[in-house]
């Protein structure tokens, strides 16, 4: 996704209902172990933050949401590009595609085994 300095300005104050000012910079600050971003530092020009939650980095980035925050940060002349890594939380089940499953007629324990191969289910509690 590339944004223009504008863009991206407006677009945050709008997603987060924060006026950062314009937009400097942003600052990766810690990656899960599946590399997804957990804290973003956004640098503007009335306030600095960082922004703890993965949910909402995506949030603020997209009028919708991105699809993964495993991305980095390009800055560019114009302003930002986004350049991401797949989709989701890295989890490894793909939740359109167990949907898809389902509506197939697939059940759930066959959805399961798809996405997660030799794994057991087991009643832990009743």
């Amino acid at each position: 996704v590339e944004y223009t300095t504008e863009q991206l300005s407006d677009l945050v104050s709008r997603r987060s209902g924060i006026d950062f000012g314009t937009i400097m910079a942003l600052e990766p600050v810690e990656r899960g172990v599946s590399g997804r971003l957990t804290r973003l530092r956004i640098v503007g020009t009335k306030r600095t933050m960082v922004v703890g939650k993965e949910l909402e980095i995506r949030r603020w980035l997209s009028e919708s949401h991105l699809y993964s925050s495993a991305f980095v940060v390009d800055k560019i002349e114009k302003g930002f590009v986004l350049i991401g890594a797949g989709w989701g939380h890295g989890v490894g089940l793909c939740q359109i595609g167990a949907a898809v499953m389902g509506a197939k007629g697939y059940k759930y324990d066959e959805i399961l085994s798809h996405y997660f191969v030799d794994s057991e289910l087991s009643v832990l509690y009743k």
